[in-house]
């Protein structure tokens, strides 16, 4: 692993601190009061002069460098998930149904202890730095929320990092790759609606579930006739509901399901051919489609140069990731300014850290923490 400075190895404790006090607090997007308070409060305590609200919950922390000339933003997200935790741990969350299950707690923490060491060494550093703390990343959003804000333009920000504690890495490692490293993502909310008959005389009828059937065999060939094999995109219905009873021709179902791409390309190609044979099935099966689409996070495009710095930074423990199909709303500064999403390595089987994000029993080795502050410090040398 990287060596750890001093200075930066004796923020262990306050940063393990902080980011159980935010295990046991988890709150919803756009809801994260308790974790907005003690990130204003923390940020105070460290001396960083300008902090603003915004987003509802997100704070922003600016630190002026000693030359000024560029502006460097880092981003933590805050909020918690729907998901009842099953770590038997002193810190488990208090909030029923509510845990940190995604790292965000971590992440707030890193940060946080990164901004104590920023403003400690404030004369060491060139560049303007601004530290974002944002609502809401497990949905509906907040990264754009914040950028419609504008706080791009006030604080004149040139590029932004991001990180991502991530159980598909051994502890230690840290990964990211140039260009697209996560997918972007939407989902598809469809109706298929057909005419209501007896089921012994099926012929006066228009069947829904069979234009439904029909419509997700179609798909289905969406990804192995129409998308490049050198491309990667998923198309998934997760959801079917419709009929009213066994001897009754269904005059409705309903479909959900999701689409994802590592290019607007891919994606976008997706989409109209999803429409295409919605089209083709709804005249051939006398039955109306509506499909109605929600597009969510763009594609996490990771900036060459900065990429770079990372590996540098990073020194060993830096590996190259596979492209993943999940998705960030980091993605929407990327498309903004240029940005750099990285992931610390999380699992560790001797210490029972094997859970992937967004289980009940997801943990982490508190020790990559500092790796990530350290990291975060190293950057600043190589940007």
């Amino acid at each position: 692993m990287v060596f750890i400075q001093n200075d930066i190895a004796m923020l262990k404790d306050e940063i393990i601190n902080i980011r159980r006090k935010i295990h046991q607090n988890p709150e919803k997007g756009f809801e994260e009061y308790s974790t907005s308070k003690l990130v204003q409060d923390k940020l105070k305590e460290y001396g960083i002069e300008h902090i603003d609200i915004v987003s509802k919950t997100g704070i922003v922390g600016v630190l002026k460098g000693s030359i000024g000339e560029k502006t460097t933003a880092f981003r933590a997200d805050m909020d918690g998930l729907p998901v009842e935790e099953e770590n038997d741990i002193d810190y488990k969350s208090v909030q029923k149904g509510m845990m940190h299950a995604c790292g965000h707690d971590g992440h707030v923490a890193a940060l946080l202890g990164f901004a104590k060491y920023a403003a400690e060494n404030r004369h060491k550093i060139k560049d303007n730095l601004v530290f974002i703390f944002q609502p809401a990343e497990e949905g509906p959003g907040g990264a754009m929320a914040m950028i419609d804000e504008g706080i791009i333009q006030k604080y004149k920000i040139d590029r932004i990092i991001g990180m991502h504690i991530f159980p598909e890495f051994l502890q230690g490692n840290v990964a990211s790759r140039a260009g697209a490293l996560m997918a972007r993502n939407g989902e598809l909310y469809i109706t298929v609606k057909g005419t209501k008959a007896h089921g012994a005389i099926p012929n006066k009828g228009a069947d829904a579930i069979i234009a439904a059937a029909s419509l997700i065999m179609a798909f289905q060939t969406i990804i192995s006739r129409n998308i490049s094999p050198m491309d990667g995109a998923v198309l998934t219905i997760g959801k079917i509901a419709g009929g009213d009873a066994p001897n009754v021709i269904a005059d409705k179902v309903e479909l959900t399901g999701t689409i994802r791409a590592f290019s607007d390309e891919v994606y976008d190609k997706l989409v109209n051919r999803i429409l295409e044979i919605a089209d083709g099935i709804q005249n051939a099966y006398e039955s109306s489609i509506n499909i109605e689409f929600n597009h969510m996070y763009m594609v996490v495009d990771n900036d060459k140069s900065l990429v770079k710095a990372l590996e540098k930074a990073a020194g060993k423990d830096y590996i190259k990731s596979n492209q993943y199909m999940i998705s960030e709303d980091f993605s929407f500064f990327q498309k903004e300014i240029p940005g750099l999403f990285f992931f610390m390595g999380s699992y560790n089987e001797e210490k029972g850290f094997i859970y992937p994000l967004h289980s009940a029993k997801f943990n982490f080795d508190e020790d990559i923490l500092i790796h990530a502050v350290q990291i975060y410090a190293n950057l600043l040398n190589e940007l």
